[in-house]
């Protein structure tokens, strides 16, 4: 019995490690949103529609979510 769950546990701590592709694709993402998020601020700070709010605050959530590593 005990070996069985040494298997389970193993095995389920496995598969709780991100692919190599998918923190490429985060990286790259975290890159990109960079500029993109001074663009919005910056067309934020001088007309500022309730659209552009909720876009820069998607985008700066999503940038720290894949700096912080919650996602």
């Amino acid at each position: 019995m005990r070996r069985r769950n040494w298997r389970f546990h193993h095995h389920h701590h496995h598969h709780h490690k991100s692919p190599r592709w998918w923190l490429k694709v985060k990286a790259i993402f975290a890159q990109i949103l960079v500029p993109l998020i001074c663009f919005q601020l910056l067309r934020t700070l001088i007309l500022p529609t309730t659209f552009d709010m909720i876009l820069l605050t998607i985008m700066v959530v999503t940038y720290f979510s894949i700096t912080l590593r919650l996602i």
